[in-house]
C-alpha cells in the first residue's frame, strides 16, 4: 500500500504541474476579463471535486445507517474533511475573482449563500464529529450528511432556477458558457489533478480514522482488562 500511495501521489503532483501550465501557459487569455479568468481553472475543477466529495459521504453515511460498519463511517468522516477542504477554496477563488469583475467581493445571490449554506452544513457535520461524545454522534453525523447532500443539486441548480449574478454554466448551455477549446482542455487537466489530490487525501484520512478507532478499541479493551 506504501508503494502504490507512492506512486500515486507522483502521478498527482505531476498532473497538479502539467495542469498550472496549462492553466496559466497554455490556455489564452479571456479577452474580456484578462487574466483574472485564469482562477476559473481551480475554482471549477474544487466545486466539482468538493461535489463529488459530499456525495461519497452521502452514499457513505447512507451505508453506515444500514450496516454500522466502521469503514463507512471513517470514509464519510474523510469524505466530509476533504469536500470541506475544496469547497473552501471555492469559497476564496470566487470572491477573488468577483472583485475585479463586479466591482465587489460578494453578493447574496442564490448560487453563492447556496454554497456558503452548504459549506457551514459540513462544518457543522465536522464539529459534531469531532466535538461531541457519545455512542449516537456517528448516527447524528450520518443523518446531517445525509441531509446536507440535499444542499448540493440546490447549489447546482441555482443558475438555472433564479436570477443571479453568478456567470451561466459552462455546461448545459445559457449566454457566454461557450469556452475556447484551449480552455476546456486546461479545465479538464485541473479537474484530473484535483481529482487525484482528493483521492490521496481521502485514502489517507481513511486510514487514519481506521488506525484510531482501533487505537481507541484497544484502550478500552486495556482499561476493562485492567479493572
Amino acid at each position: 500500500m506504501t508503494k502504490l500511495y507512492k506512486a500515486f501521489s507522483a502521478v498527482t503532483a505531476l498532473l497538479l504541474l502539467y495542469g498550472f501550465c496549462q492553466a496559466w501557459y497554455i490556455a489564452p487569455t479571456e479577452a474580456t476579463m484578462g487574466n483574472v479568468q485564469r482562477i476559473f481553472y481551480y475554482h471549477l475543477p474544487s466545486a466539482w471535486v468538493a461535489f463529488l466529495l459530499f456525495f461519497v459521504n452521502f452514499l457513505a453515511s447512507a451505508w453506515y445507517l444500514i450496516r454500522r460498519t466502521d469503514g463507512a463511517d471513517a470514509l464519510a468522516l474523510a469524505a466530509a474533511e476533504v469536500g470541506v477542504s475544496f469547497c473552501t477554496i471555492v469559497l476564496i477563488t470566487g470572491p477573488i475573482w468577483a472583485r475585479p469583475i463586479w466591482g465587489i467581493w460578494w453578493t447574496w445571490d442564490a448560487r453563492l449563500t447556496s454554497t456558503l449554506v452548504l459549506w457551514l452544513i459540513y462544518v457543522s457535520y465536522l464539529v459534531l464529529r469531532h466535538y461531541a461524545t457519545g455512542g449516537q454522534v456517528p448516527v447524528l453525523a450520518a443523518a446531517l450528511g445525509i441531509f446536507g447532500f440535499v444542499d448540493v443539486p440546490i447549489v447546482y441548480m441555482a443558475i438555472r432556477w433564479f436570477r443571479t449574478q453568478h456567470p451561466q454554466p459552462v455546461i448545459g448551455g445559457g449566454q457566454g458558457s461557450g469556452l475556447d477549446h484551449t480552455m476546456w482542455v486546461a479545465v479538464l487537466w485541473n479537474l484530473a489533478a484535483f481529482a487525484m489530490l482528493a483521492v490521496l487525501f481521502v485514502w489517507a484520512r481513511y486510514r487514519q480514522a481506521l488506525a484510531e478507532r482501533a487505537l481507541e478499541e484497544a484502550y478500552i479493551q486495556a482499561e476493562g482488562e485492567a479493572q
